[in-house]
Protein backbone atom coordinates (compact mmCIF):
# COMPACT_ATOMS: atom_id res chain seq x y z
CA UNK A 1 0.00 0.00 0.00
CA UNK A 2 2.77 2.73 0.76
CA UNK A 3 4.62 1.58 -2.24
CA UNK A 4 1.75 3.29 -4.66
CA UNK A 5 0.93 5.78 -2.52
CA UNK A 6 5.05 6.78 -2.82
CA UNK A 7 4.49 7.23 -6.54
CA UNK A 8 1.14 9.08 -6.42
CA UNK A 9 2.64 11.76 -4.15
CA UNK A 10 5.64 11.62 -6.07
CA UNK A 11 3.93 12.01 -9.58
CA UNK A 12 2.02 14.87 -7.80
CA UNK A 13 5.04 16.40 -6.98
CA UNK A 14 6.34 16.15 -10.68
CA UNK A 15 3.37 17.52 -12.48
CA UNK A 16 3.42 20.81 -13.79
CA UNK A 17 3.09 24.04 -11.04
CA UNK A 18 0.05 26.79 -11.56
CA UNK A 19 -0.03 28.48 -14.70
CA UNK A 20 2.27 25.86 -16.83
CA UNK A 21 0.60 23.95 -19.84
CA UNK A 22 -0.97 20.79 -18.74
CA UNK A 23 -1.10 22.00 -14.95
CA UNK A 24 -4.08 20.95 -12.63
CA UNK A 25 -6.31 23.36 -11.15
CA UNK A 26 -4.72 24.17 -7.57
CA UNK A 27 -8.22 23.14 -5.62
CA UNK A 28 -7.70 19.78 -7.52
CA UNK A 29 -4.64 19.31 -6.62
CA UNK A 30 -5.02 20.26 -2.71
CA UNK A 31 -7.68 18.06 -2.68
CA UNK A 32 -5.40 14.96 -4.21
CA UNK A 33 -3.03 15.75 -1.75
CA UNK A 34 -4.92 15.83 0.98
CA UNK A 35 -6.55 12.30 0.24
CA UNK A 36 -3.00 10.64 -0.62
CA UNK A 37 -2.31 12.07 2.99
CA UNK A 38 -5.38 10.85 4.52
CA UNK A 39 -4.48 6.95 2.50
CA UNK A 40 -0.97 7.41 4.66
CA UNK A 41 -2.17 7.81 7.49
CA UNK A 42 -4.68 4.81 7.79
CA UNK A 43 -2.19 2.61 6.45
CA UNK A 44 0.16 3.88 9.33
CA UNK A 45 -2.68 3.43 12.09
CA UNK A 46 -3.55 -0.24 10.98
CA UNK A 47 -0.15 -1.55 10.91
CA UNK A 48 -0.07 0.37 14.43
CA UNK A 49 -2.95 -1.46 15.48
CA UNK A 50 -2.15 -4.96 14.33
CA UNK A 51 1.05 -4.82 16.15
CA UNK A 52 -0.57 -3.82 19.26
CA UNK A 53 -3.30 -6.83 18.93
CA UNK A 54 0.52 -8.82 18.49
CA UNK A 55 1.41 -9.33 21.96
CA UNK A 56 4.83 -10.02 21.27
CA UNK A 57 5.56 -7.55 19.04
CA UNK A 58 8.22 -4.81 20.09
CA UNK A 59 6.69 -1.67 20.10
CA UNK A 60 9.32 0.33 21.93
CA UNK A 61 10.98 0.73 25.07
CA UNK A 62 9.42 1.05 28.59
CA UNK A 63 10.03 3.91 29.99
CA UNK A 64 9.14 6.83 32.64
CA UNK A 65 6.97 9.03 31.07
CA UNK A 66 6.47 12.75 32.68
CA UNK A 67 2.64 13.09 31.76
CA UNK A 68 2.42 17.01 32.30
CA UNK A 69 4.76 18.16 29.79
CA UNK A 70 3.12 15.42 27.48
CA UNK A 71 -0.11 16.81 28.16
CA UNK A 72 1.20 20.45 27.88
CA UNK A 73 2.68 20.33 24.85
CA UNK A 74 -0.41 18.24 23.03
CA UNK A 75 -2.68 20.46 24.03
CA UNK A 76 -0.76 23.42 22.95
CA UNK A 77 -0.38 22.23 19.52
CA UNK A 78 -4.33 21.80 18.78
CA UNK A 79 -5.23 24.94 21.18
CA UNK A 80 -7.11 23.02 23.90
CA UNK A 81 -7.05 24.04 27.36
CA UNK A 82 -4.94 22.09 30.00
CA UNK A 83 -5.77 21.97 33.69
CA UNK A 84 -3.84 19.72 35.51
CA UNK A 85 -5.65 19.23 38.58
CA UNK A 86 -2.39 16.94 40.61
CA UNK A 87 -0.85 19.63 43.31
CA UNK A 88 2.88 19.91 42.59
CA UNK A 89 5.27 17.54 41.73
CA UNK A 90 5.73 14.87 38.87
CA UNK A 91 3.29 12.47 37.09
CA UNK A 92 4.81 9.64 36.03
CA UNK A 93 3.76 6.02 34.19
CA UNK A 94 5.07 3.66 32.65
CA UNK A 95 5.64 3.12 29.15
CA UNK A 96 6.40 3.65 25.70
CA UNK A 97 6.44 7.01 25.01
CA UNK A 98 5.24 7.34 21.20
CA UNK A 99 2.28 5.33 21.91
CA UNK A 100 1.19 6.91 25.33
CA UNK A 101 1.78 10.79 23.43
CA UNK A 102 -0.97 8.91 20.46
CA UNK A 103 -3.18 7.58 22.41
CA UNK A 104 -3.31 11.82 23.69
CA UNK A 105 -3.14 12.74 20.75
CA UNK A 106 -5.82 10.70 19.39
CA UNK A 107 -8.17 12.06 22.01
CA UNK A 108 -7.26 15.57 21.84
CA UNK A 109 -8.03 15.55 17.82
CA UNK A 110 -11.13 13.78 18.26
CA UNK A 111 -12.75 16.12 20.65
CA UNK A 112 -11.31 18.49 18.80
CA UNK A 113 -12.94 17.26 15.32
CA UNK A 114 -16.55 17.07 17.02
CA UNK A 115 -16.17 20.07 19.34
CA UNK A 116 -15.97 22.14 15.83
CA UNK A 117 -18.56 19.54 14.13
CA UNK A 118 -21.54 21.05 12.08
CA UNK A 119 -24.14 20.09 14.34
CA UNK A 120 -22.55 21.79 17.37
CA UNK A 121 -23.67 25.21 18.64
CA UNK A 122 -21.31 28.30 17.89
CA UNK A 123 -20.97 28.47 21.51
CA UNK A 124 -19.72 25.32 21.73
CA UNK A 125 -17.26 25.58 18.68
CA UNK A 126 -16.02 27.94 20.17
CA UNK A 127 -14.72 26.67 23.49
CA UNK A 128 -11.50 25.07 23.68
CA UNK A 129 -11.43 21.37 24.71
CA UNK A 130 -10.43 20.65 28.21
CA UNK A 131 -8.02 18.60 29.21
CA UNK A 132 -7.11 17.74 32.98
CA UNK A 133 -5.32 15.33 34.59
CA UNK A 134 -7.04 13.18 38.03
CA UNK A 135 -5.16 10.93 40.31
CA UNK A 136 -7.68 8.30 41.33
CA UNK A 137 -5.54 6.36 43.86
CA UNK A 138 -3.18 4.15 42.88
CA UNK A 139 -3.75 5.43 39.07
CA UNK A 140 -4.15 8.76 37.06
CA UNK A 141 -6.73 9.79 34.54
CA UNK A 142 -6.25 12.13 31.50
CA UNK A 143 -9.66 13.82 30.97
CA UNK A 144 -10.68 14.77 27.34
CA UNK A 145 -13.64 16.64 26.80
CA UNK A 146 -15.37 18.66 24.13
CA UNK A 147 -18.89 20.28 24.03
CA UNK A 148 -19.81 18.68 21.17
CA UNK A 149 -22.93 16.55 20.26
CA UNK A 150 -21.59 13.99 22.71
CA UNK A 151 -22.35 10.24 22.49
CA UNK A 152 -24.90 8.43 22.84
CA UNK A 153 -25.21 5.73 25.40
CA UNK A 154 -25.96 2.83 23.08
CA UNK A 155 -22.78 3.94 20.82
CA UNK A 156 -19.94 4.18 24.14
CA UNK A 157 -18.64 1.01 23.67
CA UNK A 158 -19.21 0.51 20.16
CA UNK A 159 -17.26 3.51 19.47
CA UNK A 160 -14.03 1.51 20.42
CA UNK A 161 -14.21 -0.79 17.88
CA UNK A 162 -12.14 -0.66 14.58
CA UNK A 163 -13.49 1.55 11.61
CA UNK A 164 -16.81 1.87 13.95
CA UNK A 165 -18.18 5.72 12.93
CA UNK A 166 -21.22 7.46 15.03
CA UNK A 167 -24.23 7.48 12.46
CA UNK A 168 -24.27 10.46 10.44
CA UNK A 169 -20.53 11.33 10.81
CA UNK A 170 -19.22 13.36 7.67
CA UNK A 171 -16.32 11.84 5.63
CA UNK A 172 -15.34 15.69 5.25
CA UNK A 173 -14.44 15.74 8.98
CA UNK A 174 -12.21 13.39 9.10
CA UNK A 175 -11.33 9.98 10.43
CA UNK A 176 -11.98 6.42 9.90
CA UNK A 177 -12.85 5.04 12.74
CA UNK A 178 -9.65 4.24 14.20
CA UNK A 179 -8.51 6.83 16.53
CA UNK A 180 -9.91 5.65 19.53
CA UNK A 181 -9.26 1.93 18.50
CA UNK A 182 -6.45 2.80 19.05
CA UNK A 183 -6.21 4.32 22.44
CA UNK A 184 -7.97 1.46 23.75
CA UNK A 185 -4.98 -0.93 22.78
CA UNK A 186 -2.57 1.46 23.68
CA UNK A 187 -4.14 1.97 26.84
CA UNK A 188 -4.80 -2.06 27.60
CA UNK A 189 -1.50 -2.42 26.09
CA UNK A 190 -0.45 -0.26 29.47
CA UNK A 191 -2.31 -2.08 31.99
CA UNK A 192 -5.09 0.83 31.48
CA UNK A 193 -8.28 1.44 30.55
CA UNK A 194 -10.73 4.51 28.44
CA UNK A 195 -13.99 5.10 28.78
CA UNK A 196 -17.21 7.56 27.16
CA UNK A 197 -19.10 9.46 29.30
CA UNK A 198 -21.22 12.72 29.01
CA UNK A 199 -19.48 15.71 30.05
CA UNK A 200 -21.42 18.21 32.79
CA UNK A 201 -23.21 21.16 30.66
CA UNK A 202 -23.52 19.20 27.54
CA UNK A 203 -20.46 17.47 24.99
CA UNK A 204 -18.84 14.12 25.31
CA UNK A 205 -15.84 13.50 28.17
CA UNK A 206 -12.88 10.25 27.54
CA UNK A 207 -11.06 9.33 30.72
CA UNK A 208 -7.73 7.47 29.70
CA UNK A 209 -6.79 5.79 33.47
CA UNK A 210 -3.24 4.71 33.93
CA UNK A 211 -1.59 3.10 36.51
CA UNK A 212 1.23 5.56 38.25
CA UNK A 213 4.72 4.41 38.13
Amino acid sequence: LRSPLARIRMALELMPSAGEPGALPARTRTELARNVAELDALVEEILLASRLEAREADLGSVEEVELLALLAEESARVGAAFEPDTGAGEVLVRGVPRLLRRAVRNLLENAVRYGRSATATAAAQAEPVLVRLVPAGRDVEIVVGDRGPGVPQAQRERIFEPFYRLPGASEREGGVGLGLALVRQIAERHGGSVLCRDREGGGAEFVLRLPRS
